[in-house]
Parts: structure tokens; C-alpha cells; sequence
């Protein structure tokens, strides 16, 4: 098959028109597991994959409230193969705390039944889910671009897509776009609204010899606090470490080296990460991505859904992605189900799965938007279980913020006390507010020809 690169105005037109119930845009964890779902439910389901499987992709910490959805998947084993088992989470790097780490374990959560996660190579990881939906079924083409969704109301869909020789059409009853950050439904209906207040990109790139922790602690997702953003250390199989710095844009702005050499630069301004990549050792080409955070209007409408990225992307500190897409796709394979079942409740069973989206992500925002303050650190770095307010924060770590799992007082009281704090801390956060313009205007200095990042 042509490579998705090929100009498509290049292909050849066939009117040729295929039915199918359902056709889902994009092959990652949240496209595989929402055309599974539903061939499981009884429908024909065409899933169309702009890229060749196994494809690189950033985004290798799971969650544990992803196990239950492997599980239901019957992929459990496969994905234990591949991946590191990941009790917890380590924080350092708080320039008000220096040397001092603190860990969180997942068996502290307020449900024990999932006190682990998994690393893995995304490659491997989607490569797992998506051959898993090809043999339980459903019809997969890989390298096919969707280029146009034409809505008819009360009618079929109209899907147009190109592998770069040929363009093809398809006849859905419904549409699902899992189309990930290239957000194809809501470019194309204007649907996406970018968060100004939440910019970034990360740098990033896979390692040898880094230093691990001992034991238990050795397959621990690292995230460290330093001036510019936050850095993440992710152990992955045969001696890899996946590590990255996500940073604010007046940072890397002052870029003037190729990425390999500013990623170490930016890795010298974080102590503990520094520490342990003395004998690091690359193993592959430093990329860089934008972390631009964004929602779209709404999640669906008459004959379509939007999940996973499609839908929102947010900061990735707390490695929720995979599972916030994957979960999306669970509760979204239950819609559509009920949609074409129903057709005339299809609006308000549409609205009741965007309501219960937006709620779980809300609750998730809210921490990530405020994890590098002065406030968020130290009650990250000192936590107390009073009212169990640490199990909370725990439960929400560990992805499980859908269910109904008592959380909601315990963060309740958390968000006053963060409060509290960052009235106490209000100087402290001003000042390193300037402080990070300020170094970074200094480091950028006067020229005006800055390196784009990505």
C-alpha cells in the first residue's frame, strides 16, 4: 500500500460506495477499542488508519483503571508481555524541597483491586490493540487517509478517503472520530477551541544507562519539577528509559541548538534528572512535540462521536491519555450501541455521554492545570490522609475518577486547603512567575531569530 505521504490529488476516483454500520477514524487505543466493542455488539465496523501499524507514538505510562478495559479486551497477557509493571509514581525536583522525593503507590488508592499499571513502547502497545480488533473481525485498512465526512441528515454519511493510489467511499450509518491530535472532525467542523492558558511542548527521546530505582520501584513512572515546566522518566523493556522535559513556550523560545543538545541542556537544570542521566547513553532521534491543549465544542451530534483526542488533549503529566481515550471509547461503544438501536434517543443519550466525559475530565484538569504551583508542590511533596484526602489523590493518579469511588468530598476539602496554600504562597509564586520570564528573556537576549521547537 502507497505511503500516506503520496499527494492524494494523485489518486484515482472510484465511486464505488461500501456500507457499513459503523466507521472509525484513526487506529490507536481509543479507535481499536471502540471498534472491537462494537463488532462485539453486533455491527460491521470499518475502522480506516491514516498510518502503518506498528507506528511510533509518544504517551507510554498507563493507568491502572486501564487493566479492567484490557481485560475486557482479552488482551491482558499480550500487554503484560510488552510492558514494565508500574506500582506508583516518584515527584522531586521542588526547588523549596531539593534532594527530597516522595512516592506514591497505587495499593494506596481507595480501591486496592488495581495497585499497578504498565510502561510500554506505544509501537507495541497499539500494534497489540489493533491486531487484536482485525481478528476479532472488524474490517481494517491501514494507510488510508480519511479526507471528507459528508453529513446528510436522516441519511448515511458519506466518507471519502485515499491510500494515495485510489480514493475510496464509504456509506456509515455512523461516524466515529478517533482521529487522536489530528482532531479530524472538529478541524473540519470548526469544532476545536485551543486552551491559551495551558501552551507547551515536550522534548523527548529514548535512553540507555540511565539510572534506575532499586526493587519494587524500578518500573515507576519519575516526574520531576524544574523552572521551565516538569520532566518525565519512564522505564520501559530491555534497559530503555523514556525521557522528556514538557516546557512553557518563553523557554523554548530560546532554542539555539539542535534538539539533542538543548534537551541536555534542559536536563542540567533539573538536579535529579541530571543525577541519574550521569551515564545516559541516547538510542534513538531527540523529537519534539506540541502540547497545545485544546477541547472540542461538543462531542457528537446527529450520526457521530468524538473520543479520546479527537475530542480534548491535556497536559500529559499525570500519564492519563491512554486510558482517558480508551476509557472514552468504552462508555462511547455503549452510545453508539444505543444510537443505532434508538435512533430517536440519540441526541440525549449523545448528551448524557458528553456530560459524563467532560465531568471525569474536569476533575482531572483541575490538578494538572495547577501542578507546577508553589501550593501544588509542597502538598504533593507532603501529603496526609486526613479525611483521606491522600487516597483521593491517589485514586485520581490512578485514573479513577468515572466510577463512583467516594473521592468527591476528600478532593473537595483538597481544593480548599490548595487554596489556603496559595494565598499563603502567593509572593512565592509571583516571584518565580517573573523569575522564569525573566531567565528565559535573559537566555533568549535580544535577537529575534529563535528556533521553532516543533
Amino acid at each position: 500500500m502507497a505511503d500516506s505521504a503520496t499527494p492524494l490529488p494523485s489518486a484515482v476516483e472510484t465511486q464505488q460506495q461500501q456500507l457499513c454500520d459503523v466507521l472509525v477514524i484513526g487506529g490507536g487505543p481509543a479507535g481499536s477499542t471502540i471498534a472491537t466493542l462494537l463488532h462485539e455488539r453486533g455491527w460491521q465496523v470499518c475502522l480506516l488508519d491514516k498510518d502503518q501499524h506498528p507506528r511510533f507514538h509518544i504517551g507510554e505510562s498507563l493507568l491502572p483503571m486501564n487493566l479492567p478495559i484490557l481485560e475486557r479486551l482479552g488482551v491482558s497477557e499480550q500487554i503484560k508481555a510488552i510492558g514494565v509493571v508500574k506500582y506508583g509514581a516518584e515527584f522531586g525536583g521542588a526547588q523549596e524541597y531539593p534532594g527530597q522525593r516522595h512516592t506514591i503507590y497505587f495499593r494506596n488508592a481507595m480501591d486496592k483491586n488495581h495497585p499497578y499499571a504498565y510502561q510500554v513502547r506505544r509501537a507495541e502497545f497499539d500494534h497489540v490493540l489493533l491486531q487484536n480488533c482485525i481478528s476479532r473481525g472488524v474490517e481494517v485498512r491501514q494507510g488510508m487517509r480519511v479526507q471528507e465526512v459528508v453529513f446528510r441528515s436522516g441519511q448515511r454519511s458519506l466518507v471519502r478517503a485515499s491510500d494515495g493510489q485510489q480514493t475510496r467511499h464509504w456509506e456509515p450509518r455512523f461516524v466515529v472520530d478517533a482521529s487522536g491530535r489530528d482532531t479530524f472532525l472538529a478541524g473540519q467542523l470548526k469544532l476545536k477551541q485551543k486552551n491559551p492558558k495551558h501552551q507547551s511542548a515536550a522534548l523527548f527521546g529514548h535512553f540507555r544507562q540511565v539510572q534506575q530505582r532499586p526493587a519494587q520501584d524500578a518500573g515507576n513512572i519519575g516526574i520531576y519539577w524544574f523552572e521551565h515546566g516538569w520532566f518525565w522518566m519512564i522505564p520501559l523493556r530491555d534497559g530503555v528509559t523514556s525521557v522528556g522535559a514538557v516546557c512553557w513556550p518563553e523557554y523554548l523560545k530560546t532554542r539555539r541548538t539542535d534538539l539533542a543538545t538543548f534537551l541536555q541542556q534542559t536536563i542540567a537544570l533539573c538536579p535529579e534528572v541530571a543525577a541519574r542521566m550521569q551515564q545516559a547513553v541516547p538510542c534513538d532521534t531527540i523529537r519534539a512535540t506540541g502540547n497545545f491543549s485544546y477541547r472540542a465544542r461538543r462531542m457528537g451530534g446527529e450520526g457521530y462521536l468524538l473520543v479520546g483526542d479527537a475530542f480534548a488533549f491535556i497536559d500529559p503529566v499525570f500519564s492519563s491519555g491512554v486510558y482517558l481515550a480508551m476509557n472514552s471509547a468504552c462508555l462511547g461503544a455503549e452510545t453508539v450501541d444505543h444510537c443505532l438501536r434508538d435512533p430517536a434517543r440519540a441526541p440525549i443519550l449523545i448528551k448524557q455521554f458528553e456530560r459524563r466525559i467532560r465531568r471525569g475530565l474536569q476533575t482531572v484538569s483541575w490538578f494538572i492545570y495547577r501542578f507546577t504551583s508553589p501550593a501544588m508542590r509542597q502538598l504533593f511533596m507532603h501529603p496526609r490522609n486526613t479525611l483521606r484526602i491522600e487516597e483521593a489523590i491517589i485514586s485520581l493518579l490512578a485514573g479513577d475518577v468515572f466510577r463512583k469511588t467516594p473521592i468527591g468530598f476528600p478532593l473537595t476539602v483538597f481544593k480548599g486547603i490548595y487554596w489556603l496554600v496559595s494565598a499563603r504562597l502567593a509572593a512565592l509564586s509571583w516571584h518565580a512567575y517573573r523569575r522564569r520570564k525573566y531567565n528565559a528573556q535573559v537566555s533568549h537576549g535580544d535577537s529575534e531569530q529563535s528556533q521553532d521547537v516543533v
